[in-house]
């Protein structure tokens, strides 16, 4: 009697701990509102792992600031030096950006990941990368809010050295990634990276995010990256663009990554939506978005006047720090698929693999239905509009 009670027992548990609900809660930061924020790399870090990274690579890396070449824009608001990490040597460049947003901080920590590797490791995995690919990596965008650990920066009077009010006494904060559009540009971290970018012109970018936390609406496992371009594929926008190259292109490389990274245990991908089972699920469309305004050609004050632009993908990683859901048990994992999913989209772009995916294929990626997009342009969109 005893033992079979143990073995019902160990059933039982066995049920709970693999259950959905329980995959959910083991692969979700805690969402009791408490982050230790402690072991977040700070910006005097990322300095210091640069330098140390470059000074190893053998010439392979090149760590700069806008200011070193001699942008008029060249610093944050609040004076802090914008960096660059440049690696490869190849025809085909790539624009890596993470902490646009300054509480959402694993894309830094998986950049510097991978330049450790890029420049250390003689596998022909890395050396495809390296030989077809010039990347330039932007660890973090947004230097004022990651140390504030604010999503957006403060505007600052330059020459008071404190910070712009507004008519109730409040500073006044912006958020980076809706200041790339007519009438914007209200922050000097977004002239200075607009205008770099000019220069660069890059083939595609790629944008590191987090989201909030997020379950599948019909399994509750835990969703712990999503997929995704702030110009929805099959949107109002993304479609008339080149004639529905880049429609292609994005979903091409959101099913390259999702097929690298859909086998992984520890990894639950979906396609990027906004609201929830309740209030219904939309797509986003928004045109005043950074990656956005690359992908529309945005000329600023002419300074992008045959309007260059190019394909673009993020990722959202799933925690955050302004809604209290880092945590740390989860860290590993989740600078890990960011890591993996960076590599992965790299090596597709250097070796050509990106461009055999299937676009339609897009449509496996899961995704609860949605009702239409959400826009800065248009309102709200239907489907079927």
């Amino acid at each position: 009697m005893k033992k079979t009670f143990l073995s019902l027992l160990s059933i039982m548990l066995l049920f709970i701990m693999f259950s959905p609900e329980s995959f959910a809660r083991q692969n979700h930061p805690p969402t009791n509102g408490e982050t230790n924020i402690s072991s977040i790399i700070t910006y005097d870090e990322m300095i210091k792992e640069l330098e140390s990274i470059e000074k190893r690579s053998k010439d392979e890396l090149e760590v700069f600031t806008l200011a070193d070449l001699g942008y008029e824009y060249d610093k944050s608001e609040q004076g802090r030096d914008l960096y660059v990490a440049k690696v490869g040597n190849g025809p085909k460049t790539v624009w890596v950006q993470s902490r646009i947003h300054g509480d959402e901080p694993y894309g830094t920590e998986a950049t510097l990941q991978l330049l450790k590797r890029y420049t250390s490791n003689q596998s022909a995995q890395y050396q495809d990368v390296m030989d077809e690919l010039t990347l330039y990596f932007i660890p973090m965008y947004n230097p004022d809010g990651s140390e504030m650990n604010i999503r957006q920066t403060v505007l600052y009077d330059q020459e008071a050295g404190e910070p712009l009010l507004n008519s109730n006494g409040n500073e006044i904060r912006v958020d980076l990634n809706r200041d790339w559009a007519e009438g914007a540009f209200q922050a000097v971290e977004s002239k200075a990276w607009y205008s770099y970018w000019t220069d660069v012109q890059p083939d595609y970018a790629l944008d590191i995010h987090h989201q909030g936390l997020k379950t599948d609406p019909e399994t509750e496992e835990a969703i712990t990256m999503s997929l995704g371009i702030s110009l929805a594929p099959g949107g109002p926008t993304l479609p008339n663009l080149e004639g529905g190259l880049y429609e292609d292109l994005t979903r091409q490389m959101q099913v390259h990554v999702y097929d690298a990274l859909k086998d992984y245990g520890y990894i639950n991908i979906d396609r990027y939506t906004v609201g929830n089972v309740n209030s219904g699920f939309s797509e986003i469309d928004i045109h005043g978005g950074v990656v956005s305004a690359m992908m529309l050609g945005l000329n600023y004050e002419g300074q992008n006047e045959e309007e260059y632009s190019h394909p673009a993908i993020f990722f959202e990683t799933s925690g955050n720090t302004r809604e209290g859901n880092l945590g740390q048990r989860a860290r590993g994992h989740n600078i890990q698929q960011n890591v993996r999913g960076i590599q992965s989209l790299l090596h597709g772009l250097a070796t050509g693999e990106v461009y055999d995916a299937d676009p339609e294929r897009w449509d496996e990626i899961p995704r609860p239905d949605i009702d239409g997009y959400t826009t800065d342009h248009s309102g709200f969109v239907p489907v079927g509009f």
